[in-house]
């Protein structure tokens, strides 16, 4: 689709020419396997090294069936609004090492709630060509519209520049929101109602809750390598 070999001021035109492709409506059709999405990595460290894992979930059982991991050095630079450019391609290696592709994946990060439209759940969406939901665990862009009640499953609308971008989901009563937005090949509405079936009680829906918890374990036990010389475990 594009090299990712780019200067941020060239990354910045591959989203808003990739925007312009994403399909934000539909619903995703016969789901069986639900795929949960997460990178980690140590600030401290002096080299960029990403954990890029995936986790995929029998739906709707939401019990775990596959993960892959790829631990690699990476060389764009941490741009808030631009992470999918450092992200994206060991998460898309880690993807290709799946014994079976997923019928949804939600990723932890943004998709349509974006500066240009394009969080790292659009790019990896239309990579993919599977429908993708953002589910970030802090705002990038825009405000909410009102307050989110304290029940479980409260709503409430995510705005910027005059539209609404994404809603934030109360999935747990009690606990800070989530904020979800269509990545690729759903609207917003399927997207909430999609994060809401997949959580379990946790502020996390199951699926980038257990890919949180496989990415922290990776980063503790791998050595990077570089992405001409991809990890991967099971």
């Amino acid at each position: 689709m594009h090299s990712w070999n780019l200067t941020p001021q060239q990354a910045i035109e591959v989203q808003k020419q990739l925007a312009a492709q994403t399909v934000r409506t539909g619903e995703p059709e016969r789901v069986q396997r639900v795929a949960g999405v997460d990178v980690s990595f140590n600030p401290r460290e002096a080299n960029a090294v990403v954990h890029a894992v995936v986790v995929v979930l029998s739906y709707p059982g939401l019990e775990v069936i596959d993960r892959q991991a790829v631990s690699a050095a990476v060389d764009f630079p941490y741009i808030p609004g631009l992470l999918s450019f450092r992200e994206a391609p060991p998460i898309l290696a880690a993807i290709g090492q799946l014994s079976q592709k997923p019928d949804l994946v939600i990723v932890d990060g943004h998709g349509y709630a974006h500066p240009r439209h394009l969080g790292i759940a659009s790019h990896l969406g239309l990579f993919l060509d599977v429908p993708t939901i953002g589910c970030a665990k802090s705002i990038l862009v825009g405000r909410l519209a009102g307050e989110v009640a304290e029940a479980a499953g409260s709503l409430a609308d995510l705005l910027w520049r005059g539209e609404v971008v994404g809603r934030a989901v109360r999935t747990r009563s009690r606990v800070q929101p989530v904020y979800v937005s269509p990545g690729h090949r759903l609207g917003l509405d399927s997207a909430v109602e999609w994060v809401l079936r997949c959580s379990r009680g946790y502020r996390l829906p199951e699926p980038t809750r257990q890919a949180h918890k496989y990415s922290n374990l990776v980063r503790q036990a791998r050595q990077p390598t570089s992405l001409n010389g991809l990890s991967g475990a099971k």
